[in-house]
């Protein structure tokens, strides 16, 4: 009796480890249909790529160096600036980038990205900006040239923004493309793709733009509906300018 209770105990281990690996090959396989049908990127996934992008036939993985040029050679390439070589990179994916969605500007690039847990706090350099964002500034007139910019100033802002605003600290830009067409937002939109493609690299905490926002500790979902506090107000719901900003860091790092 007692060797045949033990041979049905391993059968049932054995039928519930083969269902569970089953259920995980699943998954695994519809895994990213599921995603798309409930609205998000493959990078939602535990297993799903670091970046992806939304092609008119469905969303293209992407390695985050893959990413990174991508979005830095179509920006170059929209200023008229030589751009490096992507001919590892699907036609798609550039075309999307470039062109944005058919019909609308928008987002189509994500990537999943983390925080250091090792920045320390910073404080403002002569410019107004901490040296992590004085950082972002550079590398975006590198790819983007001469941008028209502005929350923060010499000695730092204290008004003009949200109660505990990263412009404060000296830790957020916002980048204009003013006044709100589609031809501007769809290079808001370079910028943008730009920003969260190098979001890791940059130490960045959120992109916010067209009403969109993309956020470090969120990034696994991709862009998120931002919610202004008006929505009668183009600026507050940041359609004539990306906002960018850098993590804080800690005093105890």
């Amino acid at each position: 009796m007692y060797m045949r209770a033990r041979s049905c105990g391993g059968r049932r281990t054995l039928v519930v480890a083969a269902i569970a690996v089953a259920l995980i090959g699943s998954l695994v396989v519809a895994g990213p249909w599921l995603m798309e049908r409930a609205g998000l990127d493959a990078t939602a996934l535990p297993w799903g790529p670091p970046c992806s992008v939304r092609t008119e036939e469905g969303s293209v993985a992407l390695s985050v160096d893959d990413a990174r040029l991508a979005t830095t050679a179509v920006a170059l390439r929209a200023r008229g600036a030589d751009a490096p070589d992507t001919s590892g990179i699907s036609e798609a994916v550039l075309r999307r980038l470039s062109e944005g969605p058919r019909g609308d500007a928008g987002p189509v690039l994500t990537c999943r990205a983390s925080t250091t847990s090792d920045l320390g706090a910073e404080g403002l350099t002569e410019s107004g900006l901490t040296p992590r964002a004085a950082k972002v500034r550079e590398a975006m007139a590198e790819v983007f040239g001469e941008q028209s910019l502005g929350g923060f100033e010499p000695g730092g802002i204290s008004d003009g923004h949200g109660t505990d605003s990263a412009h404060y600290d000296g830790r957020a830009i916002d980048v204009f493309y003013r006044p709100v067409s589609e031809e501007n937002r769809r290079e808001g939109w370079l910028l943008a793709h730009w920003l969260v493609a190098h979001a890791e690299e940059l130490h960045l905490a959120n992109v916010i733009f067209d009403d969109k926002i993309w956020n470090v500790h969120g990034s696994r979902g991709g862009w998120w509906d931002y919610d202004a506090p008006d929505p009668d107000n183009e600026i507050l719901r940041h359609l004539d300018h990306v906002h960018v900003d850098v993590q804080r860091g800690s005093d105890a790092a």
